[in-house]
């Protein structure tokens, strides 16, 4: 269950980055002299847990008008042994700082090794934490973490909702070793998150403004969340994902389902608000229960230009079909038809001020040769995001234990794949950080060493194609 508010105190402002960013200023001897041990580290965190999951006790939710923010990285292991049949367990970052992205991608850089190497690395983390700058509005901060620098700049209560932080344009030479360069600490994507309840955003938008009660009902922990903190400030807003709640918050006036998560370029679909009646399990229909009436007409403009969306994003598969066990999935096809249907209801005739006949134009623009050599760039660019995706996958794999699970035959195709692996990146300039190529380049060196003399001599000086 997550609960969203805001404090005074701690709340960023209205997001994004409309100023001109400066460099955060170096601390004065006497600012460092008066620094108690770990008070860096309360800047930014009040403290990291891991959590277990307890058959028996199930799970204990308390309320407390003082709250914290917490950040989640949860992973589950099938296991036999247990009771359940799977060993679960939380990588949880508690905060007073609503810095969602910030805080998510942290987690995404630390949590997979902290699952591999225990308490040691989880203190090793701390310690760069609590070598962190203070989190000063309108400053560029470089955070170091296990390696990684991320780059990013605190908002002010100045900077304009809906922009972000044009850090990635603005990083000169000297940032070479930057690994994570973040546009955004706190925002999450208004539009992804909306999508089952599109047409309806009007209507929500009346709810927050009246601080109606709202529950969101998700099929994740992650889209429940992220759905959430979209909204703003009404009195209450609960996201579950458990299918009790389904039953027990049935009296809640207005409750908004969510589906999966949608694709980058899916085209929301027109749903009928739906009477509280209808919603008996989880399992109910993404959509808007209610019985609430606007005040107001719904602005059909508004809608079309936000509806203003690339089908070709669309072709792209979803990050968690990556496998590192398999190849990398392949973009899905084109298909003329679905383009032009989308066209229909997000099209530039809908918006632009010149009029005429644009679907004519797109059907003969996609006959066209322009349109080849432009879909043959967008297609490479998507397949080469996908190979760094798969890279990724597999450089936070711990692929010595799985050598040592299979056959010297298995581990040395492996060991050929990985190479080749590094060649394509160098080769083909994939979009992948130089950390995860220099992890992957360990991976390969504590696999070999792990073989037999014979082995490591051959792999040593066998080269790649």
């Amino acid at each position: 269950m997550s609960r969203r508010e805001r404090d005074p105190d701690t709340d960023p402002g209205p997001g994004g980055a409309g100023a001109v960013a400066e460099d955060a200023e170096p601390e004065s001897p006497e600012q460092c002299l008066s620094l108690l041990p770990w008070d860096r580290f309360s800047a930014w965190l009040h403290c990291v847990c891991v959590v277990g999951f307890d058959l028996e006790l199930g799970q204990a939710v308390e309320k407390d008008s003082a709250y914290y923010y917490g950040y989640v990285y949860f992973r589950q292991v099938r296991d036999k042994s247990l009771k359940r049949g799977y060993f679960q367990k939380s990588l949880v970052l508690i905060s007073k700082l609503p810095y969602v992205h910030l805080f998510r991608t942290m987690l995404k850089q630390i949590a997979p090794e902290y699952f591999e190497k225990s308490e040691a690395f989880l203190e090793a983390v701390c310690s760069d934490v609590d070598r962190w700058p203070p989190p000063v509005p309108g400053k560029v901060l470089q955070l170091p973490i296990m390696g990684v620098i991320m780059k990013l700049r605190i908002p002010t209560y100045r900077d304009k909702p809906g922009t972000t932080t044009p850090i990635v344009q603005n990083m000169h030479q000297a940032d070479a070793q930057i690994s994570v360069a973040l546009p955004t600490v706190h925002e999450v994507d208004l539009f992804r998150c909306f999508c089952p309840v599109f047409f309806h955003i009007q209507m929500l938008w009346e709810l927050v403004l009246l601080g109606e009660p709202l529950v969101v009902m998700a099929p994740s922990p992650s889209e429940s969340s992220e759905t959430v903190l979209a909204l703003v400030r009404p009195s209450v807003i609960l996201g579950v994902t458990n299918p009790f709640f389904a039953k027990t918050l049935q009296h809640w006036p207005h409750i908004i389902r969510i589906g999966d998560i949608k694709l980058p370029g899916e085209v929301p679909k027109q749903v009928k608000v739906k009477k509280l009646k209808n919603l008996k399990t989880l399992d109910s229909k993404p959509g808007v229960y209610t019985s609430y009436k606007p005040y107001l007409n719904k602005d059909e403009e508004i809608v079309k230009q936000l509806q203003k969306e690339r089908y070709v994003a669309s072709l792209m598969p979803l990050q968690k079909s990556i496998s590192p066990w398999k190849s990398p999935p392949q973009l899905r096809q084109f298909s003329q038809d679905d383009f032009m249907k989308t066209l229909e209801k997000a099209g530039p005739q809908l918006t632009s001020g010149l009029k005429g006949d644009w679907i004519g134009l797109y059907r003969h623009f996609l006959k066209s040769p322009n349109f080849d050599g432009w879909f043959r760039s967008r297609q490479k660019e998507m397949t080469q995001k996908l190979e760094a995706l798969h890279l990724e996958a597999l450089c936070n794999e711990n692929l010595v234990f799985w050598s040592q699970k299979h056959t010297e035959v298995e581990t040395v195709d492996l060991v050929l794949k990985l190479k080749n692996k590094l060649l394509q990146a160098d080769r083909e300039h994939l979009p992948v950080k130089t950390d995860t190529l220099k992890k992957l380049q360990t991976h390969i060196n504590d696999i070999i060493l792990a073989l037999p003399d014979d082995l490591q001599d051959i792999l040593l000086k066998t080269g790649t194609t």
